[in-house]
């Protein structure tokens, strides 16, 4: 029988932490759902937990072995092979809430012109069960960029999407680079769709504080062409000029590690950009030394 939503999870080298995702579907109310894993290229013995999880055969479970990627690498092979009409990710240290599942279908059936609708939109929480972002209760339907722009809200949501939408766009691969912000699909669909509001925790996660500025610094450097394309897609799509000309900044600095210097006429937004160079320059030369004091 053909399930209703897939959860995708894109793990490397996470052996020791998966369990929990996987302990928390067998605890689902609803078994409504088919387990898509993508294994990164682990080299800690992954595949063969897996495989005795699949042998225990008490959810359905597909299993994807590849080649190191980067995260975008594993969502794109996830968006491909997915099948059913609702798509979640759940990453391999965390875990969803025991009703997850329940809750995400019976909000979805309950949408009446579902074709206004990119999917879901619901909260995460700490593994203390703090909420990690807020929706306004009078909210019933939203777009991310919403939240994030207009409502300024930061945190961890959990999104669930239609996967015919999601399957439209694959990310772009750049030859030596493992990272690319995965966000812009999901700002891209805000431009059409809406989200419908699930006020619930959905999801736990593990909310690490062990050196993140460094790694976002680290693959800031090292992953030019992936951000250059993050910014000019959210230059494309925003609504708000304020956000345009943060992200031009960004853009600017990028590309200066990229050495692009055909950035300017590559932009979407070229006066943007044009005005942006000068704060682009002095980010780049500070992201430099910071990474340099880091190393």
């Amino acid at each position: 029988m053909e399930k209703s939503i897939t959860v995708f999870t894109p793990t490397y080298n996470r052996k020791h932490t998966i369990y929990k995702c996987y302990e928390s579907l067998l605890r689902q109310t609803s078994k409504d759902f088919t387990w898509l894993i993508i294994d990164d290229g682990s080299t800690d013995g992954t595949k063969e937990l897996i495989n005795e999880w699949i042998k225990e055969n008490k959810i359905e479970i597909r299993y994807i072995l590849q080649e190191n990627k980067g995260m975008h690498g594993a969502h794109n092979t996830a968006h491909i092979n997915m099948m059913t009409e609702l798509c979640v990710c759940c990453d391999s240290d965390d875990y969803l809430s025991d009703n997850s599942i329940e809750l995400i279908l019976n909000n979805w059936n309950n949408i009446e012109d579902k074709s206004r609708f990119s999917g879901m939109i619901g909260i995460d929480a700490n593994l203390e069960g703090k909420h990690l972002a807020k929706i306004p209760n009078e909210l019933k339907e939203t777009t991310l960029f919403d939240l994030r722009f207009k409502f300024k809200l930061r945190g961890d949501y959990k999104l669930i999407y239609r996967t015919e939408l999601i399957k439209e766009d694959l990310y772009p691969e750049f030859a030596g680079e493992k990272y690319l912000a995965v966000g812009y699909k999901y700002f891209n669909l805000d431009v059409n769709y809406k989200l419908s509001v699930i006020n619930d925790v959905l999801c736990y996660v593990e909310y690490l504080e062990d050196g993140g500025t460094s790694n976002k610094i680290k693959h800031y450097v090292k992953s030019p062409k992936g951000f250059s394309h993050y910014r000019k897609e959210m230059m494309k799509n925003s609504s708000l000029t304020s956000v345009k000309f943060r992200n031009a900044i960004h853009y600017v600095s990028s590309s200066t590690f990229e050495k692009n210097i055909n950035f300017l006429s590559d932009s979407p937004a070229k006066v943007l950009t044009f005005l942006a160079i000068p704060m682009g320059i002095m980010l780049n030369i500070f992201i430099r030394l910071r990474f340099n004091f880091l190393k």
